[in-house]
């Protein structure tokens, strides 16, 4: 009785995305998707690899074709396949993309992150 009650719940309970994508994101995204001319490309796949002074830095790469455990997260209108070895430093991120005078750039609020270098470009968990 107790396992079917909680499986039961657990199927009511709304399934978070692993990442949010901001509006602003999602258009600039949507952007770069067109400039890129080629329908194979339907997707920007996002990961960690070792870098920096910090530890770790985020990577985007246009993307044909999700690997075999790879995440894909479809919202407002995008595609964005999260690389299965950066799933558990990535969950409950959020995407933004950001302009000034200065720069354009996409930026990621990473609620796993303790703390960064000092021009931003690496950080740890």
């Amino acid at each position: 009785m107790i396992k079917f009650y909680m499986s039961t719940i657990s199927k009511l309970r709304p399934k978070r995305n692993l990442i949010t994508i901001s509006d602003k994101a999602a258009e600039r995204l949507t952007e770069l998707m067109k400039l890129q001319n080629n329908p194979a490309i339907d997707a920007v796949k996002i990961g960690v690899r070792k870098r920096g002074c910090n530890g770790l830095t985020y990577t985007m790469n246009y993307c044909s074709e999700p690997e075999k455990l790879d995440e894909v997260v479809e919202s407002k209108g995008v595609k964005v396949v999260v690389d299965s070895k950066a799933v558990m430093v990535l969950v409950g991120t959020e995407m933004d993309y950001v302009e000034d005078d200065i720069k354009s750039e996409f930026v990621f609020k990473n609620p796993n992150q303790k703390g960064q270098c000092g021009c931003g470009e690496s950080f740890h968990i």
